[in-house]
């Protein structure tokens, strides 16, 4: 698949950037724009460098913003032929007007001026021109900045970026691997490079794709979300969030968006950074059911009949039994210094014995829960084999993430079956309990109880 081999090419040689990778090709599929949300030296920039490399023949535009930069830095000079014939015209050849991909760095530092003018170019593809409104062939605007403006006259240029992607620097465990990768140069493989037709063709199938019945009831639910948490997303936001899905269901070969398709909601709805982990945990809740188990009830029944065993396996011989006697005997025989087998025996006799009755019955109690746990176990694991079967059949969906949710599916399995194995070591402790010589008759019992 051509964008398997354009995600490759855009992550090659960089290291934990499979989130920013995909949502930056994906925005350029879909014609929208991304802000990499990060501190200096991330590979912000080598990320928008890349990108134009899978695009044949693409202009590229970069500058670093601040708050002295003026338009002509960006839109380019005035020409100075129109001026006199009265007309106030840019030459934007080679600015930003006339590049496919840009890479604009501390973009919220721009003043108002150039600011305004990015509005109607990031949105409209536009650019006003004198007295004429020129088209732009923007594909993708890639924005960074280290924090999320703060100014609301800056939050309608913010809402333009619909994939907001944090990038952190690389972690510890990668912190070797960083020192040894070399960054490759030259142009992408012909096998990565997209060309405008097979943008435009991407985007006419995208339109064809249905939402469903299921993903337009997470979306629902991710709304109501946002409402819950006083998030606010525009209905903009919304629509663009939709659009997005159906193109990335469109380059699957599919015709109906998959709930795993919703990875990218965290990136798409989360207006702060700080937002983003809340919204990732809810879509490996409600997509990958990576929640965590609920047996709390099934560990306190555990624990309630490991209780009942110890008291049953230490309790003394009955006094009409007179074993503790003849353990005192023993012992007094063998001496301090040795445990001989005369007192093993002894003081397996000086501990109270059950009948048949009563160890069925505890046996019982205790296989009543355990295939409680058997149902669970089953369920839990079933549960695993299907999300990682899904998960590992979508190409979009960040190695990191996957690996997120194998680990989680993981501690779910090995929680159940630890919880299995302490009831298969309950059944052969009751089943093991020191029997009477003549089975007497004993009533049944009563059952070791718990808080469900």
């Amino acid at each position: 698949m051509r964008w398997t081999a354009a995600i490759e090419e855009l992550e090659r040689g960089l290291l934990q950037r499979d989130v920013a990778t995909r949502a930056l090709l994906l925005a350029a599929l879909a014609g929208e724009h991304v802000l990499l949300l990060g501190p200096p030296g991330t590979a912000k920039s080598e990320l928008a460098r890349r990108l134009q490399r899978l695009l044949p023949g693409a202009h590229y535009f970069e500058r670093l913003l601040t708050r002295f930069s003026v338009p002509e830095e960006l839109f380019g000079p005035l020409s100075l032929k129109a001026l006199e014939i009265d007309r106030y015209e840019r030459l934007t050849e080679g600015y930003l007007p006339s590049a496919e991909v840009a890479f604009l760095d501390e973009v919220f530092k721009a003043n108002s001026a150039i600011l305004n003018t990015l509005l109607g170019l990031l949105h409209e593809r536009s650019f006003d021109n004198g007295h004429q409104r020129v088209p732009v062939p923007l594909v993708c605007l890639v924005g960074a900045s280290n924090e999320v403006p703060q100014d609301d006259g800056l939050q309608a240029f913010y809402d333009r970026f619909l994939l907001r992607v944090p990038v952190q620097p690389v972690d510890d465990a990668h912190f070797a691997a960083l020192l040894q990768t070399h960054l490759p140069d030259g142009e992408a493989h012909p096998d990565a490079q997209l060309s405008p037709a097979s943008l435009q063709a991407l985007r006419g199938q995208a339109c064809k794709v249905t939402l469903g019945e299921e993903v337009m009831a997470l979306l629902t639910a991710a709304r109501q979300r946002a409402n819950e948490t006083q998030q606010t997303v525009s209905d903009r936001r919304w629509r663009q969030t939709a659009a997005l899905l159906q193109v990335q269901a469109a380059s699957r070969g599919a015709t109906e968006v998959s709930t795993w398709d919703a990875w990218v909601l965290p990136l798409t709805l989360a207006s702060d950074p700080a937002q983003a982990p809340g919204w990732t945990d809810w879509f490996l809740q409600a997509v990958a059911q990576a929640s965590d188990l609920a047996i709390e009830g099934l560990e306190r029944a555990a624990q309630a009949f490991e209780q009942q065993l110890d008291i049953e396996q230490r309790a003394p011989a009955d006094v009409q039994d007179d074993s503790a006697g003849k353990l005192a005997l023993a012992r007094a025989i063998a001496g301090p210094s040795s445990e001989s087998e005369l007192v093993r025996i002894a003081s397996e006799r000086a501990h109270r014995r059950y009948g048949e009755l009563h160890v069925r019955a505890r046996v019982a109690q205790v296989a009543e829960v355990r295939q409680r746990v058997d149902t669970l176990q089953a369920s839990v694991h079933a549960t695993a084999r299907a999300v990682m079967a899904q998960a590992d059949g979508h190409v979009w969906l960040p190695p990191s993430w996957r690996a997120r949710i194998e680990a989680i599916h993981h501690r779910r399995c090995d929680q159940v079956d630890r919880l299995a194995a302490r009831f298969d070591e309950l059944q052969r402790g009751f089943a093991s309990l020191p029997r009477l010589a003549e089975d007497r008759s004993e009533a049944v019992p009563p059952p070791v109880t718990w808080q469900a």
